[in-house]
């Protein structure tokens, strides 16, 4: 009875204590998230071809979303987007895998007593704070205080186990044979889809004592291989350079757990000599643990060793694969062979993948809605071409952009909408809705686009022909809407708020010009000098023309943060 109730705590408390650390990981860097936005959109900007600006990237994105997962998932999605290359991207791998190290350091604090407090406090905050930035520190602190109990929870949950022969001695074996070590570690990551939370486990296991440091890194390294199948799960479906974008990232853990293993004593002696304390030191009487604040049992200098480890080991890793990232990356593209089939037409720019990273999620639908407004110009200005030169050859590409208009406002819809239902703040939620407007806009000049040709066709069976007087104005409002649209994009481009002074004068504009020339037709009717068939088809397409002219204004609204 009393081993079931043991391993009922033992259960339950592991548990419990995963999950928990698992949603304070979760919540901090959302708030992190939340507060860096703007940042991390810039921070990825700044990517270019020199491998060692990558790494800093991927490092620093890294250190602000506290999961190198996220970050090479991310990578992947820009690498199929056909945003970065295999080599760049390869350099952002690198980086991201000394940036999630930052996370054990973190933990190793023994903070674990303040983590009732912190989750007070930081609830507080975010609850009654007015100030957005209060409320999102608020976040960040509540998922460390809510991160520090679940490690406690867990580190609480092995207490019963502490004096276990049978449970000792499993975990003796993973100290003397380190493979099985890296075994646990890849398949118990796999399993939990996180690094970190392996690495919480770990430090659990270790500070209660019952594991040594050997056993400790032979997991910690095998945790580094796992960490990689979250982005080669993600590759799945994507196109070849993604995909091997994902197997350089296993690669590249893989060999060095491989070159560590084969110096893992020598690489010990390093870890010891940088980190104070003996990491196999237990803390034996009542009088020790008060004055190093731990449990008689604890092993109070195991965890920086531990963190150290994992740093080391990914910062060696980094310095010796950055100069052979070409040799990788030919590596990964010998493993996954094959060409690259050409789509007609795809999304460019946005990926499911990375809806769990705000930021980077809304810079993608910003960079996927600039691409259909600039879909949006070309069928325009097609548009207007073919009304003046009535060549039907231009109707074939006509219609595929109008087809890859409409696929662009389904999908960029759909992404905004799961996007919004994340935990987002305030200001993503106002761009979320502004993007929904421009988007919606955007599709109701393609279909205004749509009709011009169609008048324009229908004007050509009836073997219609307008006068020279109303081809030159068909021009002149043709141009003017073009005009109009051009100058609401680049204001999009440059997000240029102050337009809205300009674009309601463009917008009058146009208005005026359907009025006067519709006028003008009718006087024309009533003189004789058009006949009423074409002056019908004449007067539609002046209609569209303003038309095009009210949801170019909405995207300028929506610009100035109006709409």
């Amino acid at each position: 009875m009393l081993d079931v109730l043991l391993n009922q705590k033992l259960i339950f408390g592991l548990m419990g204590g995963l999950g928990l650390f698992l949603f304070g990981m979760k919540i901090m860097s959302e708030g992190l998230q939340k507060i860096a936005g703007n940042r991390m959109r810039k921070i990825l900007s700044a990517l270019t071809t020199n491998r060692f600006i990558g790494t800093l990237v991927g490092l620093a994105v890294t250190a602000i979303i506290q999961s190198s997962s996220a970050t090479t998932v991310m990578v992947v999605g820009f690498v199929n987007a056909g945003l970065m290359s295999l080599v760049q991207s390869i350099g952002v791998i690198l980086g991201a895998n000394i940036g999630t190290t930052i996370t054990a350091q973190l933990i190793a604090f023994n903070i674990t007593a303040y983590a009732l407090p912190a989750i007070g406090i930081g609830a507080g905050m975010k609850l009654f704070a007015k100030n957005k930035k209060w409320a999102y520190t608020g976040e960040i602190l509540l998922g460390f205080g809510i991160l520090f109990f679940g490690l406690s929870t867990m580190k609480h949950a092995f207490d019963p186990v502490k004096t276990s022969t049978e449970f000792k001695q499993l975990f003796t074996m993973v100290g003397d044979h380190h493979l099985l070590g890296v075994l646990i570690g890849t398949v118990l990551t796999i399993i939990v889809q996180s690094s970190s939370a392996t690495i919480g486990i770990t430090l659990a296991l270790a500070t209660s004592g019952i594991i040594s440091f050997e056993a400790s890194v032979a997991l910690i390294l095998g945790e580094n291989i796992g960490t990689t199948i979250t982005a080669n799960l993600a590759a799945i479906g994507t196109n070849l350079a993604a995909r091997r974008t994902a197997l350089a990232h296993f690669l590249f853990n893989l060999l060095g757990v491989a070159y560590m293993l084969a110096l893992f004593p020598f690489f010990m002696h390093i870890v010891n000599a940088l980190t104070p304390g003996d990491a196999d030191f237990i803390v034996q009487t009542q009088q020790q643990a008060a004055s190093l604040g731990v449990s008689v049992g604890d092993k109070p200098f195991i965890a920086r060793h531990i963190a150290n480890a994992h740093t080391l080991f990914n910062v060696i890793n980094t310095i010796i694969f950055l100069p052979m990232i070409g040799v990788l990356a030919k590596l990964s593209t010998l493993l996954v062979r094959g060409k690259e089939e050409e789509m007609e037409f795809h999304l460019k720019y946005i990926d499911n993948r990375v809806l769990n990273t705000p930021p980077i999620a809304l810079g993608q639908a910003r960079s996927e809605t600039r691409r259909m407004a600039q879909l949006t110009l070309e069928m325009l200005d097609d548009t207007v071409t073919f009304l003046l030169d009535g060549d039907e050859k231009k109707i074939t590409p006509l219609t595929k952009k109008e087809e890859a208009v409409d696929l662009l406002q389904k999908e960029i819809t759909d992404f905004l909408v799961a996007l919004s239902q994340q935990s987002i703040s305030q200001e993503t939620s106002k761009d979320i809705a502004s993007l929904m407007h421009m988007v919606n806009d955007f599709e109701r000049v393609g279909d205004h686009c749509e009709n011009l040709w169609n008048l324009g066709l229908r004007k050509k069976e009836q073997k219609a022909t307008f006068s020279e007087i109303a081809m030159g104005e068909l021009q002149e409002i043709g141009d003017k809407s073009k005009a109009f649209l051009s100058f609401t994009i680049q204001a999009l481009e440059r997000q240029d708020s102050t337009i809205g002074q300009k674009a309601s004068f463009m917008e009058e504009e146009i208005d005026q010009l359907e009025e006067v020339f519709r006028n003008n037709h009718i006087s024309r009717l009533n003189t004789s000098e058009c006949a009423v068939d074409p002056g019908l088809i004449f007067i539609d397409m002046l209609h569209n023309f303003e038309k095009i002219g009210d949801h170019t204004f909405n995207v300028a609204r929506a610009i100035t943060g109006e709409h």
